[in-house]
């Protein structure tokens, strides 16, 4: 259960990370209409750290 959580963990940082990429690339190139593809990519990472977090604390209660 625990390499499972940790596995998870890890894609779930790394999809964290994309997101906050893709959402600086895109506001370095100043895209025509790139506001609004910037906030949803920002409600994005947050609610991918949100993820993170909870698999995180998951992964703690698991190892107890």
């Amino acid at each position: 259960m625990t390499t499972f959580l940790t596995v998870l963990v890890g894609v779930s940082m790394f999809a964290t990370l994309g997101v906050m990429l893709a959402g600086m690339l895109g506001l370095a190139r100043s895209e025509a209409g790139g506001g609004a593809r910037s906030n949803r990519l920002m409600r994005w990472r947050v609610t991918m750290q949100g993820v993170t977090l909870v698999l995180f604390l998951l992964l703690l209660m698991a190892r107890g």
